[in-house]
């Protein structure tokens, strides 16, 4: 059974906090260790202090006034640290000490897990973005007891309040003290007499809630954002858990992204690529990014613009905007282009030929290689 934290301060569920703190220094004056160093004062002593902390804590109080035990162990293990060994022993020797227990009804609820998609845009500036979540909530009937009428529970009959029965089975070692939980109160060694027709006394039911998580400037892929609280409510209308919204991030048409840096491709034509030029590019919050085209830009080179990518999500700053230059050589040509190029290729006398490794530009060999091998 759970403990009674306010019956231990000597005060009812409807002390003030002052109220706690002062019935616990009146207490610890006559039970604490460098005034009563008797075994039995220690142990009022941790008494106290346990239920100080508790009743203090907005959260443990709720449990407990829910007829909970916050600082109840619920999973259980043999004494002493033996685990399975404790188990063992207690089915062969019948050993009481390795009983466990009833567990409280009033349990923490799990986290829960939630995808959703945004679009590059959104995680670039951040967006409060609305999600559907289908989780448990407190029970709007019964606020969470279990119970139509919102009576507290009662001892189980069949376990005395133990929450498990023990059953001696013969074997060829003999008898055999095997434990199991109690099946009319399912381990919690109470009952609730009335249970509310709504959550089947649970305190909790399944709902769908709409809701708006704050996606910051910066979010990647695969990062998560946790809302407190908002997970699944606990059995007997425990505490709830929290909620983490996984982030997908749409494809853009132009840009793909790389950590916080953006990358694009620009098709230059081949005359501006040796002339030089600019070219104009939506960022994504709608302002116009201009990348230089030096003459004699080649296929393949990088052009950065600074602090034009993504926002750093966890501190100042943005990444770059990159620019790979693909040079746009014509397929047809009309008999003007024609004689434009020849005119030039004669006045330039360049011929085609094969790329001499030791007599190539380093640097240009070098790009090349590194392009290819991608």
């Amino acid at each position: 059974m759970a403990r009674d934290y306010y019956g231990i301060l000597g005060l009812d569920k409807n002390a003030s906090e002052n109220d706690i703190k002062k019935a616990y220094r009146k207490l610890a004056r006559q039970y604490h260790p460098d005034v009563n160093d008797t075994a039995e004062a220690a142990e009022r002593f941790s008494e106290i202090s346990i239920a100080q902390e508790v009743l203090l804590d907005p959260e443990k109080r709720r449990i407990v006034d829910m007829g909970g035990d916050p600082m109840e162990n619920g999973a259980g293990g043999a004494p002493g640290g033996f685990g399975g060994f404790g188990d063992i022993f207690e089915a062969f020797f019948g050993g009481g000490g390795g009983r466990r227990g009833p567990r409280s009804r009033v349990q923490p609820g799990h986290d829960a897990l939630l995808r959703t998609s945004i679009t590059l845009e959104e995680a670039f500036s951040g967006v409060d973005h609305e999600i559907t979540i289908d989780t448990a909530v407190i029970c709007d009937r019964c606020e969470g007891s279990g119970s139509a009428t919102k009576q507290r529970p009662v001892t189980c009959s069949h376990c005395g309040g133990a929450g498990e029965i023990q059953q001696v089975q013969r074997s060829f070692l003999g008898n055999v003290m095997t434990s199991a939980p109690c099946p009319v109160c399912d381990g919690f060694g109470e009952v609730i007499p009335d249970p509310c027709d709504k959550c089947d006394g649970q305190g909790r039911m399944k709902a769908r809630r709409d809701k708006v998580v704050r996606i910051p400037a910066g979010i990647d892929e695969g990062m998560r954002v946790r809302m407190a609280g908002q997970g699944e409510v606990g059995h007997g209308g425990g505490p709830a858990g929290d909620l983490y919204v996984e982030i997908a991030v749409r494809r853009h048409p132009v840009f793909s992204r790389d950590g916080d840096n953006l990358h694009l491709t620009v098709n230059v034509p081949m005359a501006d690529a040796a002339l030089g030029s600019v070219v104009d590019v939506k960022g994504l919050d709608g302002d116009m990014i201009t990348f230089t085209i030096p003459s004699g830009t080649q296929p393949g080179e990088r052009l950065i613009v600074e602090g034009k990518g993504m926002p750093h999500v966890r501190s100042e700053g943005f990444g770059d905007m990159i620019a790979h230059v693909n040079v746009v050589i014509p397929k047809t040509l009309d008999d003007k282009a024609r004689e434009l190029l020849t005119s030039y290729r004669d006045y330039r006398n360049d011929e085609a030929g094969v790329l001499n490794q030791e007599d190539a530009d380093s640097g240009l060999f070098s790009r090349f290689r590194n392009r290819f091998r991608k």
